[in-house]
């Protein structure tokens, strides 16, 4: 079974890093209910940072926990969030696909409709 990594907004979010969470948490259980198995990692990380006094803003801590988890999905999933192209995490994320040579598909957070993206590193 194949499973997703979800990027989604967080740090700029327009709402504010609580609405980002709550955001990431309903495209991944829509996506979840639709059948397309994700890992989130604003859904998985921003309680720990709330609850676990961690700072949720700590790139180091969050990058090394999300490579991790971004060697073990199969393809990325970029949220097309309001901001999502401005979004330094994001960046990375798809970078960090590419150089892996995994899929990456461009997603509408309303519909859910999903697009093979074909792209080259980008920088913001």
């Amino acid at each position: 079974m194949s499973l997703g990594y979800l990027a989604t907004v967080y740090t700029h979010y327009r709402g504010g890093l609580d609405r980002a969470h709550e955001d990431a948490c309903r495209i991944a259980a829509k996506l979840l209910w639709s059948g397309v198995m994700v890992y989130s990692p604003i859904a998985h990380s921003h309680p720990l940072a709330i609850h676990g006094a961690l700072d949720p803003l700590q790139v180091e801590l969050w990058y090394k926990h999300n490579e991790l988890m971004m060697d073990r999905c199969d393809t990325l999933i970029v949220a097309l969030m309001a901001g999502w192209d401005k979004s330094e995490g994001i960046a990375h994320e798809i970078n960090y696909f590419l150089h892996m040579n995994k899929p990456i598909y461009n997603l509408d957070p309303h519909s859910l409709s999903m697009k093979r993206r074909i792209g080259f590193p980008v920088a913001v």
